[in-house]
């Protein structure tokens, strides 16, 4: 698959999100880190914890060729299964990274050492468990974590990370400028777009299509709204593509909208 047309996908992992108890954060965030980096996300995905499922999707994802984007439940608590998912999506056992081992090792002694306690004993149980957050499937590397050294991991174009946007934030941009350097701007896209008032949308749909078939690389779309918070009915129309066809395409699209009685003011 070329530079040119890989797919970005992200997968929000957690049940609190899918509950309302907590609100997602990520969306958004991946969104305005990709777009400054000429990047664009393709689709977007949120899953609670629950292993079948995660498992299914991620077979789904890894099977598609994209470049995906996970966060959340790969801690070492019950609910958490998104690495156990991997996993078995991929055929491939768990086993302790030995990077992640040491990252975490290295955590422990730090919150010893910052609340006076002697040097920690990796073999009792506590951090035993706490090692489970460095158990990742076989073959992958580790995702470094800036905030508190805990890693996420990387495999066949898949990141993994936490779902704390303290951490998570921080490993998608270093993954987006280390891994996926090359694809930074690699395609110059413009999206322009202009409220018409006056239409309904059914009159200018042969429009739009004719954008598309005149331009084959714009993508015209259309956002009708119905006078919501005391504003006048209108839409909003446009056109996304390279900067050249995108705009020989919105002059066209604006024309069309102004020959079918549409107006540009209210």
């Amino acid at each position: 698959m070329s530079t040119t047309s890989r797919r970005i996908g992200l997968i929000i992992v957690g049940d609190e999100i899918l509950s309302g108890r907590h609100q997602d954060k990520h969306f958004a965030k991946a969104v305005e880190l990709l777009g400054a980096r000429g990047m664009q996300l393709s689709w977007a995905q949120i899953l609670g914890d629950d292993r079948d499922m995660l498992i299914a999707a991620f077979k789904r994802s890894f099977a598609s060729g994209d470049i995906v984007f996970s966060c959340g439940g790969i801690g070492g608590t019950p609910d958490d299964h998104t690495r156990q998912a991997a996993a078995a999506a991929l055929g491939l056992p768990l086993e302790l990274h030995p990077e992640a081992r040491e990252a975490i090792t290295l955590r422990t002694m730090e919150m010893a050492q910052k609340e006076g306690r002697p040097a920690p004993d990796m073999n009792t149980p506590e951090n035993q468990q706490r090692l489970q957050m460095g158990v990742f499937p076989r073959g992958c590397e580790i995702v470094p974590n800036p905030y508190n050294r805990i890693p996420g991991f990387y495999i066949q174009d898949h990141t993994f990370m936490p779902g704390f946007p303290v951490m998570a934030w921080p490993m998608l941009e270093w993954t987006l400028d280390t891994r996926y350097r090359a694809l930074h701007h690699v395609e110059q896209r413009a999206e322009h777009a202009f409220l018409v008032y006056g239409i309904p949308e059914s009159r200018i749909t042969p429009a739009m299509v004719a954008v598309e078939q005149r331009w084959p690389g714009v993508r015209a779309f259309s956002l009708p709204t119905v006078g919501e918070d005391g504003r006048r009915p209108h839409i909003e129309l446009g056109v996304k593509g390279e900067p050249g066809p995108s705009a020989e395409a919105l002059a066209f699209l604006q024309a069309e909208a102004e020959r079918l009685g549409g107006r540009m003011t209210p």
